[in-house]
């Protein structure tokens, strides 16, 4: 029947038919819109379809598509999507597809030869082990609302997600390219107006950028780090373009040493981070400025203190080191597998912090894990770093020199160890579902996506695909 149509109709008057089929059909649709009036949700929704088709369209032939997305949504979208917010949203889109194309289309389920892999999906296995045995009584007290245990086991297991989406997808050079360039076009305003350079720029960063966003130790590890290895080691950029990073690295570090310097982890992170890529990439010029920096330190130590010790900082240090040890001693009952994500939080009301008895969270990512996964979760997650810093270092002396990968594998290996560093302050590599939650990823997602990009860069260098 459609030959037959075809062959009465010419082919501009098909187009004329889909035209007034088309323009019809959104005729009728605003009318409804305008008929039910529906809530802003529903509305979003129907006018959010057209883009989701065409997403869904160019997911299926280029599914890199979905991580520049992802860069994009993370960072470029002000407000959030709940209840799991855009990058949680997004990332089960990437991984539901994912696995749809591998079970259902290709019928074959394949991962990368890289040593980086099996500490993730073990990881993955006592995060699930980890939420069944938290069901269980272990206090008198029940454990954390369903839902947010879910949300716990969500927030790890869509991360190790991200690393292995751009693990797998990533097969050529230039979308790491658009990936790591567009998170600096997208943030680049942000350092700009966090430094109140222009007129009412406290107003346009809190209206173009969202607060998990701003407030995320590792967004600005991530961007420093990257940045600053793109203008320094990279050659081959454009030099007004490696400038304009530069710079832009200068500004981000005086907004984070000069103007917001109470808040540690907006700049101890990150100076960890350039020092050990300057270490890694450089180890010459390392060790007269690590001198210089240590003089440093010893001559302004007491300014130091001061700002980080001193104050509402001393406080928070003082609350710190006591959840530390309550949380411990609560996860001891379980010290194998941990209580179950999120379910530590309910139990700190039976243990006085200071005298009091309220809930509290550790502020440390690694008490964090220990309490959710227990001892094997701890040790997954080092095995897994521990790993990835190790193919890092092999392969920065494996691919072209004073090229955007030589420049990426720098950035990456800095950011990793600041990323570490900043765990320890109580900032998310893996967030914790009662402090920043799902929202929280917002940050902590470019750890992940930008390290997966090491075991992309190492699947290139198995298949020689040409590398910058």
């Amino acid at each position: 029947m459609t030959s037959n149509l075809q062959n009465l109709l010419t082919t501009e008057q098909i187009r004329t038919i889909v035209r007034v089929v088309v323009i019809t059909g959104v005729l009728l649709l605003s009318a409804g819109i305008a008929y039910l009036q529906p809530s802003t949700m529903i509305l979003a929704a129907v006018l959010g379809l057209p883009l989701a088709i065409v997403g869904g369209v160019g997911l299926i032939r280029w599914p890199q598509i979905g991580l520049i997305l992802l860069v994009l949504g993370a960072v470029a979208v002000p407000f959030q999507v709940p209840p799991l917010g855009i990058v949680a949203a997004i990332l089960i889109v990437l991984l539901g597809w994912w696995i749809v194309d591998m079970v259902a289309i290709r019928r074959e389920i394949l991962l990368v030869t890289s040593p980086t892999i099996p500490p993730l999906l073990l990881f993955s296995a006592v995060v699930v082990l980890s939420f069944i045995v938290g069901q269980l009584p272990w206090f008198s007290v029940t454990q954390v609302p369903f839902d947010a245990q879910i949300a716990g086991v969500s927030i790890f297991l869509l991360s190790f997600a991200a690393f292995i989406l751009v693990a797998h997808q990533i097969r050529e050079l230039k979308w790491l390219k658009w990936m790591t360039y567009l998170f600096f076009i997208c943030v680049a305003p942000a350092v700009i107006l966090s430094t109140n350079i222009l007129p009412r720029s406290q107003y346009y960063l809190w209206s173009l950028y969202n607060y998990n966003m701003m407030g995320s130790s590792l967004l600005w590890v991530w961007l420093v780090v990257m940045m600053f290895s793109q203008a320094v080691f990279n050659r081959k950029l454009a030099l007004p373009w490696r400038v304009a990073l530069f710079v832009l690295t200068l500004l981000r570090l005086y907004v984070g040493l000069w103007q917001t310097r109470v808040w540690t982890s907006g700049w101890a992170p990150v100076l960890v981070a350039l020092a050990v890529t300057i270490w890694v990439a450089r180890p010459r010029f390392a060790v007269p400025m690590s001198m210089v920096g240590g003089a440093t330190l010893i001559v302004m130590f007491q300014q130091i203190f001061n700002a980080v010790v001193i104050g509402d900082n001393e406080y928070s240090t003082i609350t710190r080191l006591e959840a530390w040890k309550i949380v411990a001693e609560i996860a001891s009952v379980n010290p194998i597998l941990g209580l179950g994500p999120g379910n530590y939080r309910n139990y700190t009301v039976l243990y006085p912090i200071l005298g009091w008895y309220v809930r509290f969270n550790s502020h440390n990512n690694y008490v964090d894990i220990f309490a959710q996964t227990g001892i094997l979760g701890l040790v997954c997650y080092f095995w897994f770093f521990f790993m990835v810093a190790r193919l890092g270092l092999r392969l920065r002396t494996q691919v072209p020199h004073g090229g955007f990968t030589q420049a990426f594998i720098f950035g990456a290996l800095g950011g990793l160890a600041g990323s570490l560093f900043a765990g320890v302050l109580g900032d998310w590599v893996l967030p914790f579902v009662y402090n920043v939650g799902v929202y929280g990823m917002r940050g902590s997602i470019f750890a992940w996506l930008f390290l997966g990009g090491l075991v992309a860069i190492e699947q290139m260098l198995a298949r020689n695909v040409p590398l910058d």
